[in-house]
């Protein structure tokens, strides 16, 4: 009885972690979360219901004596029969709710906030549109959205198939080359939660993440705000210094940074590097220290991305990670 209680108590503790958290398709914070939060739930009890009712027949069947007689050979039909039709009858059951769960997913709204998300190999290009021109702005790695609105992606690919995943918010969807894909989600309430590449892109799809920023209208309002102003201004000799350093090497042939001479778009557009929580498409935490490391070496940090070694020297490596962790 003590050897039982431990093995329930160490399943419990390997299971239960993963029905929480940030990345959790089992703690949903939207309505479509939710919808695929009952599909699953539905077919794990759906399935445990048939395993239990198929052990159930073949301990009575093992119970009981083997027989040749013209009515157990009709019963034998019979039963074999009803377990056919059962089978056909769940999973045409089955079939129909995750239709009409897919359908939930896939569903329009009226006046989404329209954003459209670009997979690279191995970071994730986000570009908010507006009818109005001065009010589209790109950033990368990192979504805002107002609670309770309609959000609806625009999905693509630059190189290979990717597949966006946020899994406490809506179900996956895939971003395929030459082709358009849309996702329509909303959370129902502020909080973080983390998104990850689903599909297979390269050596470092696992550290291709996205942090999708739930917060109040409010606050989402503040946020694009910030966005669409250009990038600050040095306020010391050091990022001064930075900036130069940043606009007069390789590094602005592949980067933006709004009101400098920066503006190429292989990669992330750096303006407001220094709100997002992460850099490297989540791989580190943003911080002066953890910027002076990724410039300084990208290739061993994350090996295979596209970013160069650029050589610099102990103070221009200084200088530009001062400037960089200052663009708020």
């Amino acid at each position: 009885m003590a050897l039982l209680r431990r093995a329930i108590a160490l399943s419990v503790c390997f299971t239960c972690p993963g029905c929480a958290g940030w990345q959790s398709a089992l703690d949903p914070h939207g309505q479509q979360a939710r919808g695929l939060e009952g599909l699953i739930w539905t077919f794990i009890w759906v399935a445990a219901a048939v395993w239990i009712s198929v052990m159930a027949v073949l301990a009575i069947a093992l119970s009981r004596k083997s027989g040749r007689g013209a009515g157990n050979e009709r019963r034998m039909r019979v039963t074999v029969g009803g377990a056919v039709a059962g089978t056909a009858a769940i999973v045409l059951a089955l079939t129909i709710i995750s239709f009409l769960s897919t359908r939930l997913v896939s569903s329009e709204a009226s006046h989404p906030l329209e954003i459209r998300v670009r997979g690279y190999q191995w970071w994730w290009e986000v570009t908010y549109l507006d009818a109005r021109a001065e009010r589209v702005f790109t950033t990368a790695n990192e979504i805002h959205i107002p609670v309770n609105r309609p959000v609806r992606l625009q999905l693509s690919a630059a190189d290979v198939i990717h597949s966006f995943w946020a899994p406490n918010l809506a179900g996956k969807q895939d971003l395929i080359p030459g082709r358009e894909n849309t996702l329509t989600f909303s959370a129902q309430q502020p909080g973080t939660y983390r998104a990850q590449c689903a599909e297979f892109c390269g050596v470092q799809h696992a550290h291709m993440a996205l942090l999708v920023v739930a917060e109040t209208p409010d606050a989402f309002e503040h946020w694009r705000q910030s966005q669409l102003s250009p990038a600050a201004s040095p306020t010391d000799p050091e990022q001064a210094e930075g900036r130069k350093v940043f606009t007069s090497k390789p590094c602005a042939s592949c980067h933006t940074i709004q009101g400098t001479s920066a503006s190429a778009s292989i990669g992330p557009d750096l303006t407001h590097l220094a709100s997002r929580s992460y850099i490297a498409a989540g791989l580190l935490q943003n911080t002066r220290g953890s910027l002076a490391a990724w410039i300084a070496d990208p290739q061993t940090i994350k090996p295979g991305n596209n970013m160069p070694n650029v050589p610099l020297t102990a103070n221009e490596l200084r200088a530009v990670s001062a400037y960089l962790a200052a663009l708020k």
